[in-house]
This record gives structure tokens, C-alpha cells and sequence, in this order.
């Protein structure tokens, strides 16, 4: 579904990514591993025309998207959650979910409720403004919003940063359950193991802008990958 050949991105003069070539089949989630610094949200924000690539090639479900916009890239079947949300505060979570679906042109009653399914947490909280939901119903909604206009290609950056861990095991069940459900493509960076290795198929790592192996999904639970990787200690 998604194919990166040699990807090289750059901030003005300073080179991030240096080669990135990967391949994710449709219905797969890959989780991406790193220290701060290593090229991991640089690489969703290439992935998703955010970041115009200097080198290299990406395509989608064989159709070559490396110049498109990222509207563009949204109206093919990718969704963007950034690290940090990104949510509209001044909008209530109905009108938050709304213009998720602006692409499809359904923002109906029965559309909104038929995505609640799976976000059973926020159906008391759709009058309230975006703002003022705690960290993790935050989450929760920029988690629905992405969803709303139904994309193929889900690209989520930190989803478990700041957030309680009752909605972190949500957040967890939902994803797994989409993915299985609905052939869901999901590209996750994450420092939390845990929730990485249950969401994930497969574990890549990116050293200095460039992929650096596949961790077995079974290692993670190891406190040694979780200092190499990711620089925290036990």
C-alpha cells in the first residue's frame, strides 16, 4: 500500500532524513522506534506532504504522491494525528468531529454516531469545547476527527504522550480493533513499549534519519531495547 524509496528530507540547510526506503501492506500497522531527535516525526510529516522531500520517492497504493499536497494526500486515504493533537479549541468535539468529515460530506447525525461506536468516551463530551477536554479526551478526538473521513492510511505521531493510562489501553483496544476490523494502515511513533508492541505488527528503528533494523515484537518487553531505542531507563 505504502512504498518509500530513498527518502531525504531537510529542515532549510540541515539534512534530517538520509535514505528512508520502506514498504507497509494494507491492513498493517508498523510502530517506529528512536531517540528524540532521530527523524521520527520528520518522516510521518514527509509521508504525509507536510515536509516536501529534497530526494526520493513515496507512493500510495501504486500512484506516485511524493510532490502532492497534503490535501491531496488526504483525499487518497491519509490522516495525519500530530504529536501534541492539534485539535480546534475554540470548537466544540461535535464540530471538532465535523470537520473531519468535510472530505466525505457527512457530517450527519448518524454518521457522527455511527463513528462514537468507537469512541464511546467522548458521547457525553460533544457539546464541551475542544479546550477544555482533559489531555486525553483531547486525544481521543483528534484520534476520531483523523478517522472521520475515513482513511486507509493512519499516521500517528506520540498518541500516548501526556495521557492517563485507562485511556492509553483505550486508545490501544480501538486502534487494534480498526486495524483488524476495517484493514486500517496504521505508522505509529511511540516511545511507550507497551503500547507500541500492542498496536504494532512490526517494529522498525531509525537511527540519524535512516532505518535501522526490525525489532521482534517479543524483545520489547526487554529493558535494554528500551534504553538503546529510546534513551529511557529503567
Amino acid at each position: 500500500m505504502l512504498s518509500v524509496v530513498n527518502l531525504h528530507a531537510s529542515y532549510g540547510l540541515i539534512p534530517v532524513l538520509h535514505g528512508i526506503s520502506l514498504s507497509i501492506a494494507q491492513g498493517e500497522s508498523v510502530g517506529i522506534l528512536g531517540h528524540n531527535g532521530m527523524g521520527k516525526t520528520t518522516l510521518l510529516r514527509s509521508l504525509m506532504g507536510s515536509l516536501r522531500a529534497s530526494q526520493g520517492t513515496v507512493h500510495l497504493n501504486g500512484t506516485d504522491i511524493t510532490r502532492y499536497a497534503p490535501h491531496a494526500r488526504a483525499k487518497l486515504g491519509m490522516a495525519y494525528v500530530p504529536q501534541g493533537r492539534e485539535i480546534f479549541p475554540t470548537l466544540s468535539a461535535m464540530d471538532n468531529l465535523r470537520m473531519g468529515m468535510v472530505k466525505t460530506g457527512q457530517a450527519d447525525v448518524q454518521s457522527i454516531d455511527a463513528l462514537l461506536e468507537d469512541f464511546p468516551r467522548l458521547k457525553p463530551l460533544l457539546d464541551r469545547m475542544g479546550g477544555s477536554l482533559s489531555g486525553g479526551e483531547q486525544q481521543l478526538l483528534a484520534l476520531a476527527r483523523a478517522l472521520a473521513g475515513k482513511p486507509t492510511l493512519l499516521l500517528l505521531d506520540e498518541p500516548t504522550e501526556g495521557i492517563q493510562p485507562s485511556i492509553i489501553e483505550e486508545i490501544a483496544e480501538t486502534l487494534a480493533s480498526l486495524r483488524d476490523r476495517m484493514k486500517l494502515t496504521i505508522v505509529l511513533v511511540e516511545q511507550n513499549l507497551e503500547f507500541i508492541a500492542s498496536v504494532s505488527q512490526r517494529v522498525l528503528v531509525i537511527k540519524r534519519g535512516q532505518l535501522g533494523g526490525e525489532i521482534p515484537r517479543e524483545h520489547l518487553s526487554d529493558l535494554s531495547v528500551m534504553s538503546q531505542y529510546t534513551g529511557v531507563h529503567s
